[in-house]
């Protein structure tokens, strides 16, 4: 799994969740629930995750949806 987003910003994650979900990109959103177990001071960031194999896709997706400067750097 490839992390492209970490954010605190729900909204975010949201939206590019939604972009990738709609082009049937498979994702996983990890420490979505954390913020329960903090109580909601953003101290953990959520993940936006996608398969290996999906990262190139997933990447030119949220670039030209206007997400460049929101990505995680490639490793």
């Amino acid at each position: 799994m490839k992390e492209l987003i970490r954010s605190n910003d729900i909204v975010l994650i949201g939206f590019a969740r939604s972009l990738l979900e709609e082009a049937g990109v498979p994702l996983f959103v990890a420490d979505e629930h954390m913020s329960a177990l903090e109580g909601s001071i953003g101290m953990f960031g959520r993940r936006l995750l996608v398969p290996d194999d999906h990262a190139r896709q997933a990447r030119r997706i949220l670039i030209d949806a206007g997400l460049s400067a929101e990505l995680r750097d490639e490793c």
